[in-house]
């Protein structure tokens, strides 16, 4: 016989010896009002001390004892005193009836009540068996959320190596020169992006004459942004690097890519190699498959960014820029990773979605301080239609689609003198409109 078969077997012996003594069931009874000591049963009960021992060491798992010295019934004896009630406090008249029975039916009856206490006796060992098995749910429960801040901690731990990886490896800063403190670290899921887990890791590096603050982003640990800002010291400034950095920005762009390479190994990243090794001039636009380069100078700052193209459509969400400002490295992030891009075709061109958002203007209105507005004029010219595909009922999985600006001939109530459309290039459906004011930027 296994061991919980034994101990079911114990609990019942224990139960049924325990309602045949009338001593015990007495005890059983006072305890089912409130806890008692050991020296107010004995007042009550009249019996010898070594009696009242004897009675409770044979009421085992019934009764426990708790801190203040004090007795009470266990599950098990609740459930003891239960079946007393229902077969000990039956009224005089119904036991005078019963004598008077015959003796089949005598029989029947005490088969019945057998069945009833074997029938409770199960209910009470399942309910103890129930009350261990939820105790074991909230330790498993326990665990697991300890397994969980543990793996945070791993993730933490993973990042925070990765960190360092893309501060020192791919930008080069020599972090040796630096008093390097990391002020915070935080993880969240993106209900927004899908539940990607998203790790915030801030930076201070601080030497004599400056403090450089460093945030680096990881989506599902994978890397996707480095912003660097100087926080102490005069600009121009140059952080401290571990070899010279090119001052050219095509040069320089292509350096960190190569470098971003050698600690990511993504595949997307070689066409990009290749195309910033074979472009010369800045502010213009090359191509080499489903990468296109788009390199931008304007005064002492300058932008390179890296997107995805196809069918002569540019999905400019996913991609890879660097941010420059005084042939200094500002920004770096990459979310050519992170997105994929529908097989939904341009089916709608730049004019046709322009006529359905003219289309949808017709039948529009709006709200400013209590007044509907539906009277108003769209302007032929100017008109602009702009492919930016982003994310329809997957939220990280771009689709074809226009926003097009149609300007008003004056300004309306609320401010208004624009309305933007958003139209799905393969559908031609409208997927949203609104009026924008002119304190407001299109």
């Amino acid at each position: 016989m296994s061991g919980s078969a034994e101990e079911t077997e114990e609990t019942y012996s224990t139960m049924f010896s325990s309602l045949k003594h009338p001593a015990r069931r007495k005890i059983l009874r006072m305890l089912s009002e409130r806890s008692m000591t050991f020296s107010q049963m004995l007042d009550a009960l009249e019996i010898p001390g070594s009696h009242l021992t004897y009675h409770l060491e044979n009421l085992g798992e019934l009764i426990v004892k708790i801190e203040d010295g004090k007795y009470k019934l266990s599950s098990f004896g609740k459930a003891s005193v239960s079946i007393m009630k229902g077969v000990e406090e039956v009224p005089n008249t119904q036991t005078t009836k019963f004598s008077l029975l015959p003796v089949r039916w005598k029989t029947l009856f005490t088969v019945f009540t057998i069945g009833i206490i074997l029938l409770a006796s199960v209910f009470c060992v399942q309910y103890y068996y129930y009350n261990q098995l939820s105790n074991d749910y909230a330790l498993v429960k326990a665990d697991l959320e300890k397994a969980r801040l543990q793996n945070q901690q791993i993730i933490s731990w993973n990042s925070a190596e990765k960190a360092l990886n893309i501060i020192r490896d791919v930008v080069q800063i020599d972090t040796t020169k630096y008093q390097t403190t990391l002020l915070r670290d935080s993880i969240e899921n993106r209900s927004d992006l899908d539940a990607v887990v998203e790790e915030i890791l801030h930076y201070s590096l601080t030497t004599s004459e400056s403090k450089i603050d460093l945030v680096l982003r990881f989506r599902n640990n994978h890397f996707s942004l480095c912003k660097i800002s100087l926080i102490e010291g005069i600009p121009p400034f140059d952080p401290i690097y571990i070899q010279p950095q090119p001052t050219g920005v095509l040069e320089a762009a292509r350096g960190i890519i190569e470098r971003y390479r050698s600690v990511s190994s993504d595949p997307y990243l070689e066409d990009m190699i290749t195309l910033l090794a074979s472009t010369t001039e800045v502010n213009t636009e090359q191509t080499l498959g489903n990468v296109k380069l788009k390199a931008t100078v304007y005064e002492d700052n300058a932008e390179v960014i890296l997107m995805y193209t196809a069918n002569g459509f540019d999905y400019s969400t996913k991609r890879i820029s660097l941010v420059f400002q005084q042939h200094v490295l500002q920004e770096l992030s990459d979310d050519w990773f992170l997105y994929t891009i529908s097989d939904a075709p341009v089916n709608v061109s730049k004019e046709r979605a322009i006529q359905i958002a003219k289309n949808a203007a017709n039948n529009f209105e709006w709200t400013a301080d209590g007044e509907q507005v539906t009277n108003f004029n769209v302007l032929a010219e100017p008109v602009s239609a702009v492919f930016f595909p982003h994310p329809r009922t997957e939220s990280l999985t771009l689709v074809p689609y226009w926003f097009v600006t149609l300007h008003l001939d004056k300004e309306y109530p609320g401010g208004v003198n624009s309305i933007t459309v958003g139209v799905w290039a393969d559908t031609g459906e409208v997927a949203n409109i609104q009026a924008l004011s002119s304190q407001v930027g299109t």
